[in-house]
């Protein structure tokens, strides 16, 4: 059964598109990288290797090239983070438009033809806006603002001495 599993897939790599096995590839690059780049350990790496840089300036009587290694490094470290980072930032976004469109769909009452906004013209998002605002005021104007009520609720304990 596995050995079945095994050639069924090589089958379907072999078929795919090669953008798509590159990309993909690229996308398990991009998480990984993230997750390791993105950690306390990098970081502390980074100033390392700057700490280092500058001890050795006096022994290379700050030169043009010493100079040069750390504009060099920063720089093509920063080209590749761009596209790490762009990767990163597009897979997450687009998994919680999906989430999203998944909750609009669940829930009963909610309007279905929010779900893809993030599809529709500028022109469309804006007009969405300003109804969504309508609806904000006309809440505040009917006492069903949430987010004061909750203030005077929290206002309302600390007076009374329960705190927040």
């Amino acid at each position: 059964m596995a050995m079945e599993t095994k050639e069924k897939l090589g089958q379907r790599e072999e078929s795919r598109d090669f953008f798509c096995v590159v990309s993909d590839a690229f996308g398990i690059f991009a998480r990984r990288s993230s997750l390791v780049l993105g950690s306390a350990w990098a970081f502390a790496g980074a100033i390392l290797i700057i700490v280092i840089w500058g001890l050795t300036g006096p022994t290379f009587h700050y030169s043009d090239t010493w100079q040069l290694i750390i504009n060099t490094g920063t720089t093509i470290v920063t080209f590749l983070m761009v596209f790490l980072i762009q990767n990163t930032q597009n897979r997450d976004a687009k998994a919680v438009h999906l989430k999203l469109d998944e909750v609009i769909r669940a829930l009963k009452g909610a309007r279905n033809e929010l779900i893809d906004l993030e599809k529709l013209a500028d022109e469309d998002l804006t007009s969405l806006e300003k109804q969504f605002e309508r609806v904000r005021k006309k809440a505040e104007r009917n006492g069903n603002n949430v987010g004061r009520m909750r203030r005077a609720n929290r206002a309302e304990r600390a007076s009374n001495g329960k705190g927040v």
